[in-house]
């Protein structure tokens, strides 16, 4: 990580807040380039312990929380018998990034940084150029370009000409924005479904020398906000899963390391619960943007309020309405107390002047710009709770067309 990046410097955590993520030692930014290193590729450290290997292929389930994973055990046999193994001293969890959302998280993990360095953080956060909010997941807004806003090399970027280097996903995502910011590097391999996209894996593997795939897995995600991570929708997917992960064990060379991790885990938010709170004028007095996620809100203050004690009003607005419900925070606690690692002086910008983070399942919208279909979402994240930001790391040795024992 570049020093002459590091003019805001984390510290002392602020007291009422969780610790940070532990980025640099057991993060979703430590397991590519921990993979790197088990592939011997100079430059990186195998921070995570992994195995020595010629093959790696990691597995990254969005949304699988740890706890969740846990819970649901008797839905994933094939899993579940792998955790019951052990795999020595690779640690089992791993913090996901701050905010617990995919747009940071997926940017740790291409490229080993915290989001004070990438820059991506929060779904939507302020664009300061431009005065305006825009989207870091999907629409991306056309005066920001990708590369620009997340400049650093990617992990991918860094080894491509030491080891193959491949993505397996969905077509959509091949040289999307948000592939090209945080995940850009090595070839992409489509797959509409997860039979497609194993099968295909195999086929590029098996044609490989020293590789590092990354299989990325949707679908789990997708029916948890929908429909909840306590659905039986999401159990299907996670069985889904399960049968993918063990058609990898299978069909991968025999000897490939494969690791399965997630970028967030998720709760369940219940509809009275999913709170407009753009219709209390106290929790919005001052600001001129919000952004974020409706468990990690970023709220932007008019210069002139910022300068007249806004901050600290909002601060006892908020603490007044939701009480222990919520974190309620400014920029520089959260930079003093290392929630987005060290942040460089371009994002400070983007992070809000004050920041409100769920403790317990409440989601908070702004409903003058939110679509309200979005308060229909289930699952959520984003925020600091274990259910969020805890997930697993899976470690284990493919057997290729040998079956598994056990």
């Amino acid at each position: 990580m570049p020093d002459d990046h590091h003019a805001v410097q984390a510290s002392a955590r602020t007291s009422d807040l969780p610790p940070a993520p532990a980025y640099g030692h057991r993060s979703i930014a430590e397991v590519l380039t921990s993979a790197a290193a088990s592939l011997g590729v100079e430059g990186f450290t195998n921070t995570l312990g992994l195995p020595d290997a010629s093959r790696v292929c990691v597995v990254l389930a969005d949304g699988l929380g740890r706890n969740l994973l846990k819970q649901k055990a008797a839905h994933t046999p094939f899993l579940r018998a792998v955790m019951q193994s052990g795999q020595g001293d690779v640690p089992v969890w791993l913090d996901s990034a701050f905010p617990s959302t995919t747009a940071a998280a997926l940017s740790s993990f291409g490229t080993g940084l915290p989001a004070g360095q990438h820059g991506m953080v929060g779904y939507d956060v302020l664009d300061p150029d431009q005065d305006k909010v825009v989207n870091l997941l999907g629409n991306w807004d056309p005066g920001v370009d990708p590369s620009d806003w997340q400049p650093f090399p990617t992990v991918f970027e860094r080894i491509d000409a030491h080891v193959d280097v491949s993505t397996v996903s969905l077509s959509q995502f091949d040289g999307s924005p948000m592939t090209r910011a945080a995940l850009r590097g090595g070839r992409f391999i489509s797959g509409m479904t997860a039979h497609a996209r194993t099968a295909a894996a195999a086929e590029a593997m098996a044609a490989a020398g020293p590789s590092l795939m990354y299989f990325y897995v949707n679908e789990l995600d997708k029916a948890g906000h929908r429909y909840g991570c306590r659905s039986e929708q999401w159990e299907h997917q996670l069985e889904e899963l399960d049968s993918t992960v063990k058609r990898l064990n299978s069909s991968l060379p025999a000897g490939t390391t494969i690791l399965l991790t997630a970028d967030h885990g998720m709760l369940d938010v219940p509809e009275s619960q999913r709170i407009d709170f753009s219709q209390d004028p106290g929790l919005v007095d001052g600001v001129r943007h919000t952004a974020g996620e409706p468990r990690m809100v970023h709220l932007y203050l008019e210069e002139a309020a910022a300068a007249d004690g806004a901050a600290e009003r909002l601060l006892a607005a908020w603490k007044g309405r939701f009480g222990d419900r919520v974190w309620a925070f400014t920029r520089d606690e959260a930079v003093a107390g290392g929630l987005f690692g060290d942040v460089r002086p371009a994002v400070a910008g983007r992070i809000g002047d004050v920041m409100i983070a769920a403790r317990d399942a409440v989601a908070l919208y702004d409903g003058r710009r939110m679509r309200p279909t979005a308060m229909e979402v289930v699952g959520q994240h984003g925020s600091l709770t274990k259910a969020e930001r805890e997930v697993p790391l899976l470690c284990f040795t493919a057997e290729g067309r040998t079956r598994r024992r056990g």
